[in-house]
């Protein structure tokens, strides 16, 4: 069993899932799919491991190349 303790609700209960992230890169807006991560079973928050985390940096900082490219629509809550 995995040691978890969400740091939102501090629920002990998580469960194995792949999340999807959309990260501001440099000035642009990048999408990173299929993401490890134990998420929360009580208020759904996610959390990436550190090694994760790296791998994510290291890819969309240069070392990846995308695997395709898609619209993204906008909106502006003012």
């Amino acid at each position: 069993m995995l040691e978890f303790k969400c740091h939102v609700c501090g629920s002990e209960s998580a469960k194995e899932e792949f999340i999807n992230e959309i990260l501001d890169v440099e000035g642009r807006r990048v999408l990173v799919e299929h993401i490890p991560a134990l998420v929360c079973t009580r208020c759904s928050e996610a959390a990436i491991s550190i090694e994760t985390t790296e791998r994510i940096r290291q890819l969309v900082h240069g070392a990846g190349t995308p695997v395709r490219t898609v619209p993204l629509e906008v909106f502006e809550l003012a």
